[in-house]
């Protein structure tokens, strides 16, 4: 039971979970701060988000991709599947820094997508894999740990387990891959925002401070996978070590 023990109850590798759930917390903190601070800031052009959206498609040349209002904060994405920008009503109706900040990230990954950015691809082609991950890894992994503990099924057990440490690692590359997906966005947003002259000089650096702090959100969410993937993988060896 030493590796269900390690699971569910305190142990050194703990320290690892608590470093990743403070790291999101803080990037978490930092964004919300971000996005209420400069939603309060309107732009110059005073330019709706949809607006914004709607700007740079047509500078991009790109026709087939919708623009839609959602409901949330903060719950703009683009769906590549559907060829549709998602815009939150305060971003979609609003005309803040922060609105047009992040429908021109929006748009980035639209121009991703119809550039063939190749990270973009392999996040795409991650996405199955990374779900099963998801959903399964723990799981597997606790099986496996259970059977060699319970049954004495050890060899079978370590092997569960081991099948699921890759399944979760496959979540984890996916975060990693999405890295530079995100940060190339967020960098196609501010050139648009500049070259379309829709933010002027003094406006583009809080966008920028808009952006970077999204963007620590994902970084944030990576390290915290990756530590969590190291102690799974070290719970999993010390379990083998045992057997």
């Amino acid at each position: 039971m030493d590796g269900i023990h390690a699971l569910y109850h305190y142990d050194a590798t703990y320290i690892l979970v608590l470093i990743g759930a403070l790291l999101c917390l803080l990037a978490s903190a930092r964004v919300k701060t971000a996005y209420r601070k400069y939603l309060k800031v309107r732009s110059a052009s005073g330019m709706t988000g949809a607006e914004v959206a709607e700007r740079i498609l047509k500078q991009n040349g790109i026709v087939d991709v919708q623009i839609r209002q959602v409901g949330g904060e903060m719950t703009d994405h683009y769906d590549p599947s559907r060829h549709v920008v998602n815009l939150s009503e305060e971003v979609y109706n609003g005309t803040s820094i922060a609105a047009v900040s992040i429908a021109a990230h929006e748009c980035g990954h639209v121009v991703q997508h119809n550039t063939g950015y190749l990270p973009l691809n392999i996040r795409s082609a991650l996405v199955p894999a990374a779900n099963i991950g998801a959903k399964l890894g723990i799981p597997m992994i606790v099986a496996g740990l259970l059977i060699g503990s319970l049954i004495h099924a050890g060899s079978f057990g370590l092997l569960l387990a081991q099948i699921g440490v890759f399944a979760f690692a496959l979540g984890v590359l996916f975060q990693i891959v999405t890295l530079p997906v995100e940060f190339d966005a967020s960098g196609r947003a501010l050139v648009m925002l500049r070259d379309y002259g829709i933010l002027i000089e003094e406006e583009q650096g809080m966008a920028k401070s808009m952006l970077d702090a999204a963007a620590m959100t994902y970084v944030a969410a990576a390290a915290s996978s990756i530590l969590q993937l190291l102690r799974l993988l070290l719970i999993v060896r010390n379990s083998k070590s045992r057997d």
